[in-house]
């Protein structure tokens, strides 16, 4: 499907862009390198197969530029910070790093943690062979390349071979500005035997400005690291969020990823698992609660590359109201992968008759020793169960928390961090609270 268009976003605004930032020759080399690819990408339509059930009609990118603005008059209120103690934060504000701390012990093993925009400077050795290099690539689609050409910074996390982090990170994205922009982009890479944990918000400070999230996310885990990495998208209703995310794990190697769709009033995540080495292991967890008109979609691979690898997908889809919830998703497993464990599942529960799930799940098996399963369900909340509750003495709201918490506990089991999981459930009662 096209996109119409404005060109806000041209060759002279990048050059103004690339000018105002003072970065070394190798990442202004690539900004113009992906304008090409975004030149050549946007007058092509959308490939059908992921973007054919997201309406783009009313998506206006010359609405959204990027401000270089660091003042807000609300203090950033994030869901997670109240219940967890951090390791060390990193804090952007309008794509601007606004403020960065690492804990001292932390800082002593070799972490390395902080604004990327910044870290480009001090630690061109790490990033620059890994930035968009090995997972997520500037010629995937317009969005990719559009991204890769206007990034605006984001978080960095180095953590050196067989070093073990205890205490989670955060990484906060934050808009303020009506008709701000955000390329920030989130590289994570764990060497050999390393283990960590990084959890990532995004919020508005203001219900009311409309903005525009085009991201990035590339989770490099090493042979027998463990990485661990939480999203939680809460936008307001008047933010466009694009993402493209991929995590690749190599040998005995583990990932546990959990992504959260709650806010914007349109999201699309692409998101990519690369199980390259004997013995990966990825468990990805989804959360979304869509209301009001909001539309929230999801396109995921599983691509088994090696044998003896595990992938285990578990999608929980809540939707009210005349909301929307799409998820595509696809385990691909190599001819040599043998001996692979793929499973995906996507279960949507609908709370009113005007709200609609698409869940597409499919499977491209090259092996022949293998074990790959997949599944969809959807329905609404069962009537008389909801009777039978509230002839216990609950009010309907009372009884419908209980219904969706139930709902979403499965996957909540499989997040390892408890304030995650009690954010999860807060906002989730929040949002059975509140209407069109």
């Amino acid at each position: 499907m096209p996109l119409t268009q404005k060109r806000q976003f041209d060759r002279e605004t990048l050059e103004n862009f690339i000018a105002s930032r003072n970065e070394p020759d190798w990442v202004q080399k690539r900004r113009r390198s992906a304008f090409e690819n975004y030149q050549q990408f946007f007058e092509e339509p959308l490939p059908e197969e992921e973007w054919k059930r997201v309406d783009l009609r009313i998506f206006q990118p010359d609405r959204f530029h990027i401000v270089r603005d660091t003042q807000t008059r609300k203090p950033l209120k994030t869901a997670l910070q109240d219940r967890t103690r951090f390791g060390g934060q990193s804090v952007q504000l309008n794509s601007q790093s606004v403020e960065v701390s690492l804990n001292e012990q932390i800082e002593k093993q070799g972490v390395v943690f902080g604004s990327l925009a910044d870290l480009i400077h001090t630690h061109a050795s790490l990033i620059q062979p890994n930035l968009m290099t090995k997972a997520v690539l500037p010629a995937c689609d317009r969005f990719s390349a559009w991204h890769a050409a206007f990034w605006t910074g984001g978080t960095f996390l180095y953590i050196p071979k067989n070093v073990t982090i205890e205490e989670p990170l955060h990484s906060l994205l934050a808009l303020s500005k009506d008709g701000a922009a955000d390329f920030s982009h989130t590289l994570i890479i764990l060497e050999e035997g390393a283990s960590a944990t990084l959890l990532e918000e995004t919020v508005s400070t203001d219900e009311t400005i409309a903005g525009l999230h085009v991201g990035a996310v590339e989770l490099l885990v090493a042979p027998r690291a463990n990485l661990r990495y939480v999203q939680l998208q809460n936008w307001n209703r008047k933010t466009y969020h694009f993402a493209h995310q991929t995590g690749k794990i190599d040998r005995d190697a583990r990932l546990e990823w959990t992504v959260a769709g709650l806010g914007s009033c349109l999201a699309h995540v692409h998101q990519d698992i690369e199980l390259d080495g004997r013995g990966a292991e990825a468990v990805v967890n989804g959360v979304s609660f869509a209301h009001g008109r909001q539309l929230i979609s999801y396109y995921t691979q599983q691509t088994h590359h090696a044998p003896n690898t595990n992938s285990d997908l578990l999608y929980k889809q809540v939707l009210r109201d005349q909301s929307r919830a799409v998820w595509r998703g696809m385990i691909k497993v190599d001819p040599q992968a043998q001996q692979t464990d793929g499973y995906q599942r996507n279960d949507a529960l609908l709370l009113s008759s005007d709200c609609r799930n698409d869940a597409i799940p499919g499977l491209e098996i090259e092996a022949d020793d293998v074990r790959c399963t997949h599944g969809a369900t959807a329905g609404r909340v069962d009537e008389e169960q909801l009777f039978y509750t509230m002839s216990r003495g609950m009010t309907e709201f009372e009884a419908m928390h209980m219904i969706v918490e139930g709902f979403f506990q499965k996957v909540y089991d499989r997040i390892g961090v408890e304030s995650v999981r009690e954010t999860l459930r807060q906002t989730v009662e929040k949002k059975l609270g509140i209407g069109d």
